[in-house]
């Protein structure tokens, strides 16, 4: 398979070619369906592949979409993959089973959102709801200025914007807006009130394939942050948890690509709440956990930004003109997602050699 055909132009296409590369390869698949339609009116499923064998104490999960218009470049990799001969026996020689999450979020995946179908962000949405949820207070004087009443916001938003970013600096800027908030349902960055529809079914494949797994290996795949087309490796564990950070850096951090922490501002992210890998410390109690999320860069930081505030603003006036609909869901898709073939190409070359990292001989741990 060239790689750009591993590639789609929606999310039907892109399930589709995933469940016909998983049927190729004589691979099983378990579905957890959506209880909502696509845009197309398509089914919607959080789609699960394992590969390998069942009894495997060693597991490499690849998933994708877990910020829904994200998937279109997760998605890529994980049919490429499935369709890589030579990497699929690399797995089997070295004891490695691999389980696919195809589309996390794939009513975001479908819809062109970066969200959920309940408004929420599902890399903010794994925190403990019977407890206070933090308070974002920073974020709260931003949410006007961000979603204004009007769109496209007039000079004096943008001022108002410029006027804060030269205050407080575009590091403050970045996490006031993205680290999460549990105030405005309506916002951007929403951590949620309850665990999503998302959240329930990431957690009951965890319990389902990874049961008995002594070491879960975990490659998260992101896009949006960053140059464009470099894939940064950031450790998606649990802070404080120095064991896991060592391994991954040990397993991934070699060379011109180190792996970078929320902990100690190395990471291009802000400091993120209610993130999505915890799961497996909660779902796989028995496991050994080491994790990253691979972000590829795809447009400068204030496009995208840009980008969400207007599909946002979008979301909460469905009654917007078609060609301004339009116009935010390219942009959108366009902030996450590069469609050239150079892109494609460093997209997975990036993410075949983590994955080889994490069982090859180059890591004697899994």
């Amino acid at each position: 398979m060239q790689v750009v055909d591993a590639f789609s132009s929606s999310y039907r296409q892109a399930r589709e070619k995933f469940l016909n590369a998983a049927a190729n390869a004589g691979l099983t698949v378990t579905s957890y369906p959506h209880p909502l339609p696509g845009r197309d009116g398509e089914a919607l499923a959080l789609d699960v592949v394992r590969d390998g064998a069942a009894d495997a104490d060693k597991l490499l999960i690849v998933s994708s979409a877990c910020h829904g218009v994200e998937g279109y470049c997760g998605s890529g990799v994980q049919v490429f993959a499935l369709h890589d001969e030579a990497f699929r026996a690399q797995c089997a020689a070295a004891g490695v089973a691999l389980l696919y999450l195809h589309a996390i979020n794939p009513y975001g995946f479908s819809h062109t959102r970066r969200v959920t179908h309940e408004n929420v962000d599902l890399n903010r949405n794994f925190q403990d709801f019977s407890q206070t949820l933090p308070v974002n207070e920073a974020y709260r004087k931003l949410h006007p200025l961000l979603l204004p009443d009007k769109w496209p916001p007039g000079a004096l938003n943008a001022a108002a914007l410029a006027w804060y970013v030269a205050g407080h600096g575009m590091r403050a800027f970045q996490t006031a807006m993205t680290s999460g908030q549990y105030e405005f349902a309506d916002g951007l960055f929403y951590g949620g009130s309850a665990p999503t529809w998302s959240n329930l079914a990431l957690r009951r494949a965890l319990r389902e394939h990874a049961a008995g797994v002594r070491q879960l290996a975990w490659i998260d795949l992101h896009t949006g942050l960053g140059p464009c087309g470099h894939g940064e490796r950031g450790f998606a564990g649990k802070s404080g948890d120095h064991a896991a950070l060592a391994r991954a850096r040990a397993w991934w951090g070699r060379g011109a690509t180190p792996v970078t922490s929320l902990d100690d501002g190395s990471s291009v992210s802000a400091p993120l709440r209610g993130l999505m890998w915890f799961a497996p410390y909660d779902e796989c109690p028995q496991s050994e956990i080491t994790a990253i999320a691979i972000e590829f860069g795809t447009q400068p930081a204030l496009k995208v930004v840009q980008a969400l505030r207007a599909e946002q603003w979008l979301n909460l006036h469905p009654q917007t003109g078609a060609i301004q609909a339009a116009q935010a869901k390219k942009a959108l898709r366009d902030a996450f997602y590069v469609d050239t073939a150079d892109w494609k190409e460093k997209v997975v070359s990036q993410a075949r050699e983590a994955m080889l990292q994490a069982f090859t001989g180059r890591v004697s741990a899994l």
